[in-house]
């Protein structure tokens, strides 16, 4: 099998426990429960059995039903561990199997998991807790200067520092200009942000910054068309500056390059 492929493999299987493991994060941490270990059914809070937590396959097989009250299962469980496992499965094809770069793999990884439980509890709570946020940047800048020193590539961690600052005060500015539809949570994740995008380049950088508005911008249209919300509703922003990030990530460097070239800037 070809290394890139059994470690897409291997990645897509760990993201859905991981994606299990967040699904308790997601609903315990913004009502503070201490523990995030012991499975308990978020209905009635009965144990739940080791055969009972098996990503996905659990859902399925208890017809998405609590074996203790019987009251139904949120799809939003299932749907997070598939989030998870695509977004680890797709990094490992991106960055490849090459053992220079495993260790920035690993980073990506583990901002994959932040994001997911981040923009699960932002569009449920508003909020962006710091208990994840602040472990984000520290954690992922120590990831990344691991990465740095395995590959050599110091000039991308520097990348990485300056694009966490560059987001995180452009955000800031906003929140300043615009306080009510800017959160200074949305501040900070920008910091997170940028690290990463930093770190594959100003490109990515760039588009990822941009695709966020985008994005998040065509869904309050959606939103208005639909009669969902109006024009005064709060929409959390988070989750779309983390789409926007992942689109930087994936795609950043060839949209730049393209957009570059159209304006008569690219190689000849």
């Amino acid at each position: 099998m070809d290394p890139t492929l059994l470690l897409s493999v291997v990645c897509g299987l760990s993201g859905l426990f991981v994606g299990s493991y967040l699904s308790r994060v997601i609903y315990r941490m913004p009502l503070g429960v201490a523990s995030l270990t012991r499975s308990v059914c978020p209905e009635c809070a009965s144990p739940l059995r080791k055969r009972e937590q098996l990503p996905l396959v659990s859902w399925l097989a208890s017809r998405a039903r609590c074996r203790h009250c019987s009251r139904p299962i949120s799809v939003r469980y299932p749907l997070m561990e598939l989030l998870t496992a695509a977004l680890f499965a797709a990094l490992a094809a991106h960055f490849g199997a090459r053992p220079a770069l495993l260790p920035a793999l690993i980073a990506y990884l583990f901002f994959a998991a932040i994001a997911v439980a981040l923009s699960f509890i932002d569009l449920a709570t508003y909020t962006l807790p710091n208990a994840l946020v602040v472990p984000g940047l520290v954690v992922g800048l120590l990831l990344l200067t691991v990465a740095a020193a395995v590959s050599g590539e110091w000039p991308r961690l520097v990348q990485a520092v300056s694009g966490g600052g560059i987001l995180f005060a452009c955000y800031f500015a906003f929140a300043l200009i615009y306080p009510s539809g800017m959160g200074f949570g949305d501040v900070k994740l920008a910091a997170v942000i940028g690290l990463y995008l930093g770190w594959v380049g100003w490109g990515a950088l760039a588009v990822g910054a941009v695709s966020a508005f985008l994005l998040g911008g065509m869904f309050s249209v959606l939103l208005l068309v639909l009669r969902r919300a109006g024009r005064k509703t709060g929409i959390p922003f988070g989750p779309w500056m983390l789409a926007g990030a992942f689109v930087g990530i994936f795609f950043g460097s060839e949209l730049a390059a393209s957009y570059l070239a159209l304006l008569g800037f690219g190689a000849s």
